[in-house]
């Protein structure tokens, strides 16, 4: 792991290449002329921690950040207090001696002149829906017709800028991912489960202790379950030996988000590995990884990639459940959504939504299998997070071939 300095320094990186790299290009795809993003004090923008800097964590009373693309050159403006660190990468335009911050915004706006006003207002994505109902009718009262006619909204600007990965989060996130690797191992090993003692519980405290020394957190809280001949069973079951244990992990590190579902068989006496129907259920399952991932080429919607997917795998013989999703700055971020676990149907208007270059999912999913060794249908959970880049989709981590053993 890195020390806090360090974090602050490879944030800052990958916040200038996303300013200064992925925005513009951004601006160009969008038709987006002039972008308003506008926070106040501990009510940011979903957005807002993704565009300043890591010594900037919260908004200074209210925050106004402007995007400007005139000329096919972009401008990044503050309308907000100043600010050592938020002026190193926004051109300072606010002088409360001489005006209020409302009419330092007018101001500006009008001397930029552009067509129309990107808000972050949505009806259908909440990380393009952050402008607050009440900075929207400050907006409108105290700012002129002129341009609050101008206002309009831009679902697809906030949400390719949020999903791209700049080519430094491409370098360090496979090592995110190592971290949260390294817990789930740590989780699934006998220095933590001892069949007939410890419980499902135990083991979540154990990764929530074990996060919290390593002072990162998590973006949901790690989930243990195990399935037998008895059925699906959680929380305060004790792990038996011949129980499937499955965790859902993930972790948030230097803005980036993993998430992960693994596998870990509990022998019985006598046993030196998984069961070899249980083994070839997990090939069975990792064979549907590799047929989604045929399927997520650049261009295609969601929506197509979930049908595509789905129709292969049956027609393989697996009993397929699709519920990969955009992963990145958010747990479940921007970008198309492939299928939904409680929905196994193309999703709008999320599965409508593009699959695109330089970007980052959980490839999770399952099948469903009947096992001798349980006498009944078991779900074959997994996760990986992966990236798609060259229009091809690769895992941050290995070891999906093998179930974890105690």
């Amino acid at each position: 792991m890195y020390d806090i300095i360090e974090q602050h320094r490879i944030q800052d990186q990958i916040l200038k290449e996303r300013l200064e790299t992925v925005l513009p290009e951004i601006m160009r795809e969008t038709g987006t002329e002039c972008w308003v993003i506008a926070s106040r004090e501990y009510n940011e923008d979903p957005m807002f921690p993704h565009i300043v800097p890591s010594m900037y964590p919260h908004a200074r009373r209210m925050t106004i950040l402007i995007f400007s693309m005139k000329d096919d050159v972009l401008d990044r403006i503050s309308v907000s207090f100043p600010d050592q660190f938020l002026d190193r990468y926004y051109r300072h335009d606010f002088d409360r001696t001489k005006e209020t911050q409302m009419q330092a915004l007018a101001r500006v706006l009008h001397e930029l002149d552009p067509a129309k006003i990107t808000l972050n207002i949505s009806d259908s994505y909440a990380y393009t829906d952050g402008l607050s109902a009440g900075l929207y009718r400050v907006f409108m009262k105290e700012l002129p017709g002129d341009l609050t006619s101008r206002f309009t909204s831009n679902d697809q600007a906030g949400i390719r800028l949020m999903e791209t990965r700049t080519e430094t989060e491409l370098k360090y996130y496979p090592e995110v991912m190592d971290l949260a690797l390294q817990i789930i191992s740590d989780a699934f090993s006998p220095k933590v489960i001892h069949p007939g003692v410890t419980t499902c519980r135990d083991v979540m405290d154990f990764m929530i202790r074990r996060v919290n020394e390593l002072g990162i957190t998590t973006w949901f809280n790690p989930d243990i379950d195990l399935q037998n001949g008895t059925g699906m069973h959680g929380e305060e079951t004790v792990i038996q030996k011949g129980d499937l244990l499955h965790c859902d992990f993930g972790i948030e590190y230097m803005n980036m988000r993993t998430d992960t579902q693994r596998l870990c068989y509990v022998r019985k006496d006598g046993e030196t590995e998984a069961p070899e129907e249980l083994r070839n259920a997990l090939k069975r399952n990792n064979r549907f990884q590799d047929i989604v991932r045929e399927q997520m080429k650049v261009g295609k919607t969601g929506n197509e990639v979930f049908l595509d997917s789905i129709a292969q795998g049956k027609a393989e013989g697996l009993r397929p459940v699709l519920y990969t999703h955009p992963l990145g700055l958010f747990g479940h971020s921007c970008g198309p959504i492939i299928g939904l676990w409680t929905d196994q149907n193309p999703i709008y208007p999320a599965g409508e939504l593009i699959v695109h270059e330089h970007t980052s999912y959980a490839l999770e999913l399952s099948i469903i299998e009947y096992l001798e060794m349980y006498g009944r249908d078991t779900y074959i959970f997994t996760e990986e997070s992966v990236v798609l880049v060259n229009d091809h989709v690769d895992f941050l981590c290995e070891g999906r071939e093998h179930f974890f053993l105690i």
